[in-house]
């Protein structure tokens, strides 16, 4: 998700839940995304993932703008698509839940959402927050736009 405050543009930034990334700030960001099923069309998955990992529905999405593919650094293909939105004003993050063997080796499990955070960042921020496998999606939607 995008948006434009003061002709800036700005994007939605997910922030990953769960005990190993409570204290990971800059580099740790991502966009909203998930596990593909085989033969699952990539865009509906998109739209489903966005949904479950921060806890708003895109509506009246005028256009779905794909930006391609990146290989992560752990071997994970991640496709993405940009569209412009906005949050309510009211949103709160509410994302899906995982569970964990907290503490490790402990045998008690705990639930953690998969996101803690959504926040939208200037294009200059997000380059620093974002994961630097996907900053290549902020190249690719700003050559989308024509800026």
């Amino acid at each position: 998700m995008f948006r434009r405050r003061k002709n800036k543009l700005e994007v939605l930034l997910a922030h990953p839940g769960g005990p190993f990334h409570v204290h990971k700030d800059d580099g740790a960001w991502t966009i909203p995304k998930g596990e593909v099923a085989p033969d699952e069309d990539l865009l509906t998955r998109a739209r489903i993932e966005f949904e479950e990992e921060v806890g708003c529905r895109p509506e009246n999405v005028q256009q779905w703008i794909e930006l391609g593919w990146i290989k992560q650094k752990g071997g994970k293909i991640v496709h993405a698509w940009a569209f412009e939105g906005d949050l309510p004003e009211s949103f709160k993050c509410k994302s899906n839940l995982f569970d964990l063997e907290w503490p490790p080796r402990s045998g008690k499990y705990r639930q953690f959402p998969e996101v803690d955070q959504a926040c939208f960042f200037s294009e200059k921020v997000a380059r620093r927050k974002l994961k630097p496998t996907q900053v290549p999606f902020l190249d690719r939607l700003r050559a989308a736009l024509g800026e």
